[in-house]
């Protein structure tokens, strides 16, 4: 249920996404919001996005509700008005935000793909692959750990957003220090404060090669130790390292081709980078039998530092000519979404590992 609850809150993010120019519709009246239009022309690129970003929401509603032992037809039929019943609210929602064009073809292929997540899961339980998935998640993981799981899925999403240094999350700092500088402005008694907010950015220093490596074998042995606080001592580990790493490799390889197109798909893959990765893989390996609340402890060592080296990272000019792209591209649709990930995935993990160690 976690991952139902944190992939309804990216639909919405997505969908509203940028919050802002709230109005209502010049000359409409009330009763007439409810009423979609149909759109006057259609883009591919929407009508897949649309179509594909609701599927995973009313297959795992759907697979939810299996699991607390609901009928089949129920647990479909859930998965299918839930996903209906939030697009539909979702684009009504959007005729307040001029940004946003919302349209009845939009609710349609949302609840196509609602209908087809949930279809596919009810199909994954009648064929009995529910009760494997069950069982093998049992032999990997230790019980009540739906929260890790959700993270570890949503790491490689975080990592489709530019990072200042590969695999490298958490850079939030800049974007506090300039919202708290904004709201500080004309503010007399805060003028020393608002200077200090504010340092020029050039003077920062890059990172040195040495902190840059760091920085990138934290950013893949985080997700492995986090992975190791949910997973059972044992060579089962190995396969969620690999995994991670697999998952790091390619998220960063797309995100890189989203950026800055096929031809430079590999640019992120420097001898630093790799022999960091190497390193993060062994220290993986050297913790395989570490037990889980060890393996926790140093998870929150491991993000802790990532951060710290994370915000010490410069804004090179391919850094922001890539978060240009994200915010005036056609990307902008799940830049919002892509961009909050990359913000607060370490701190969501170590927010969850702290909790797992307080119920404990």
């Amino acid at each position: 249920m976690p991952l139902a609850w944190a992939w309804t809150g990216l639909i919405v993010y997505a969908s509203l996404f940028p919050f802002e120019g709230w109005r209502w519709p010049p000359g409409m009246p009330v009763w007439q919001l409810p009423h979609l239009p149909w759109p006057r022309y259609f883009i591919p690129f929407d009508i897949t996005g649309n179509l594909l970003a609701y599927a995973p929401l009313g297959g795992l509603v759907a697979l939810a509700q299996l699991r607390h032992g609901r009928p089949a037809w129920a647990a479909v039929a859930t998965g299918v008005l839930l996903g209906a019943g939030l697009s539909y609210a979702l684009e009504i929602t959007q005729q307040l935000l001029p940004p946003r064009v919302p349209s009845l073809l939009d609710w349609v292929l949302n609840a196509a793909g609602a209908t087809l997540g949930a279809l596919l899961a009810g199909l994954a339980h009648v064929l009995g692959l529910l009760r494997r998935w069950q069982a093998a998640r049992e032999r990997w993981l230790e019980r009540g750990n739906a929260g890790a799981l959700a993270l570890l899925v949503l790491w490689p999403v975080a990592l489709l957003f530019p990072t200042p240094v590969p695999l490298g999350l958490g850079q939030v700092g800049e974007v506090l220090r300039d919202a708290l500088a904004a709201f500080l402005v004309d503010v007399p008694w805060a003028q020393p404060v608002s200077d200090w907010l504010v340092p020029s950015l050039a003077a920062q220093p890059p990172l040195t090669p040495q902190a840059e490596a760091m920085a990138v074998m934290l950013g893949l042995l985080s997700p492995c130790l986090l992975a190791f606080a949910a997973a059972r001592p044992g060579w089962r580990r190995l396969g969620l390292a690999l995994g991670a790493a697999c998952m790091a490799v390619g998220a960063t390889t797309l995100s890189t081709v989203l950026n800055f197109g096929p031809d430079h798909a590999l640019a992120w893959r420097t001898p630093g980078t790799l022999a960091a990765m190497g390193v993060a893989l062994l220290l993986a390996l050297a913790a395989l039998w570490l037990q889980p609340r060890l393996a926790g402890a140093l998870a929150l060592v491991a993000l802790s530092g990532l951060v710290v080296l994370v915000h010490g990272a410069p804004t090179d000019p391919y850094f922001a000519d890539s978060l240009q792209g994200w915010e005036q591209g056609r990307f902008v649709r799940f830049h919002g979404v892509a961009q909050w990930l990359g913000w607060l995935w370490p701190y969501a993990a170590m927010a969850w590992l702290l909790a797992r160690t307080g119920r404990r």
